[in-house]
């Protein structure tokens, strides 16, 4: 059998034959020009040497079909990784009440099947709390680490290939939880939650517990008006405000480390209005701050390597080693492109960040709206709008843009590649470009920019 790994965490286990079985059902849907080839069958049993080969291609077979929009968001597809992640956990289909976290510390408890879906999961959150349907879209469940302080380390967002049940039962610990909290970046769409009271009480929830963990920055005369406002339980005044100050919509990551502006400095990074915005310690312990606009970075990707005497899957799942990395190709000035690497647990979480800013940057260039995002069921079955296909953050590989030739992609597992190899280059082309998730917003930039 074969471990497939979801940001570092065993997702599920799964056998030749099975991925054979996939395969084929893939090509009876989509057609063989479409599917990727698929490692050949040995007649002899396989020597360790050829075991390893077929893991890789394999694996490179796995990130082919999840880089393909229409592979990769297929039902066939995510029912097959969402069946075995049910298998390999062992954990049988039966009615559970899951606890989902607001924000504020408030719980949500929803009666679910283990084999519920994400999305299934979301509709019965927005259901009990009385979300309307047109709202559902502007939010996401994640999959956050509590702290001792009581705030949240946040691993990924959940995906439409996992059970969340089962995602974060197999964890083992309790301070894994799944959180509730808005999933776009322009404030300007806070307008549209707050038109529906549950809207405006989740997103002021969420407002009022960045300021408390110190993610949005507020000086004592501010501090002053938003207690007197919370007073006055204002809260489209009191969020009317939290606008205005620096970090509101952040999303703010552990500290980790940085090759910018020198190799090893500490950082913090947080992500928001269309940036990332890092606060370095520099060795001299000099604190500089500096932003990366996403669409001055030209390609990114996320590399994960493995030591190899890394400890056997039976070892503490949360706790992994391996170890990731976020690069991004920077356009520094007119004709200076350079590369800046974060190592850090979240780097998934990063990317799929840089992604999401791109997607709704690329819809609002193109006219659109996330008001669009909204579900439809058809015969009982959920299924997603035509227009939200393009809006959602996309799932680990998505490309950003279905009708584009996918330039690049989110993780390929380099188990000795150091990214440093890489750093004078100043072509994506050097190292084969499935390696890297391209940025479509990067091509609109012009001089007036820089």
């Amino acid at each position: 059998a074969y471990n497939i790994h979801v940001n570092g965490v065993l997702h599920c286990r799964v056998r030749y034959s099975q991925l054979l079985g996939l395969h084929e059902q893939l090509r009876k849907e989509y057609g063989a020009n479409v599917v990727p080839a698929f490692p050949p069958k040995k007649i002899f049993t396989l020597t360790p040497a050829e075991v390893e080969q077929r893991r890789e291609q394999l694996e490179k077979y796995m990130q082919a079909v999840r880089q393909d929009p229409t592979l990769g968001g297929s039902e066939t597809f995510n029912s097959f990784l969402r069946k075995a992640q049910q298998e390999t956990q062992q954990i049988p289909t039966e009615e559970v009440v899951l606890e989902v976290l607001l924000s504020n510390g408030q719980k949500v408890k929803v009666t679910i099947l283990t084999s519920d879906q994400t999305e299934d999961v979301l509709e019965a959150v927005a259901s009990k709390l009385d979300l309307p349907d047109d709202l559902v879209g502007y939010f996401s469940l994640f999959l956050v680490r509590e702290t001792k302080e009581g705030a949240f380390s946040f691993m990924r967002k959940l995906q439409e290939f996992e059970l969340p049940y089962v995602s974060v039962t197999s964890l083992h610990s309790p301070e894994f939880r799944i959180i509730l909290r808005k999933s776009y970046w322009d404030s300007s769409y806070d307008d549209d939650v707050m038109e529906h009271r549950v809207g405006l009480n989740l997103l002021y929830a969420q407002t009022v517990s960045d300021i408390e963990h110190g993610w949005i920055l507020v000086n004592k005369e501010q501090h002053r008006q938003l207690k007197s406002l919370q007073e006055k339980v204002s809260k489209k005044e009191f969020i009317r405000l939290a606008q205005t100050l620096k970090y509101y919509g952040y999303l703010k990551f552990d500290p980790c480390i940085t090759d910018f502006p020198e190799k090893g400095c500490h950082v913090v990074v947080s992500a928001g209005n269309n940036e990332l915005n890092f606060q370095v310690r520099l060795p001299s312990e000099q604190i500089k701050e500096g932003s990366f606009k996403v669409t001055r970075m030209r390609c990114w990707r996320v590399t994960s390597s493995v030591p190899m005497n890394s400890s056997p899957s039976g070892s503490s799942p949360g706790k992994s080693e391996v170890k990731l990395e976020l690069a991004f190709e920077y356009l520094m000035s007119k004709d200076r492109l350079q590369w800046v690497t974060i190592t850090s647990p979240q780097a998934i979480m990063l990317s799929i960040c840089l992604q999401s800013m791109v997607d709704e940057l690329m819809v609002k260039k193109s006219g659109g709206s996330i008001r669009k995002m909204f579900r439809r069921r058809v015969n009982g079955a959920l299924r997603r709008s035509d227009s939200q296909q393009a809006v959602k953050s996309p799932p680990l590989l998505d490309s950003p843009d279905a009708s584009r030739e996918p330039m690049a992609k989110l993780s390929s597992k380099l188990t000795s590649v150091s990214l440093r190899g890489i750093s004078h280059s100043s072509s994506a082309n050097d190292v084969g470009t499935n390696d890297f998730h391209g940025n479509y917003a990067f091509e609109g930039i012009g001089d007036e920019d820089l």
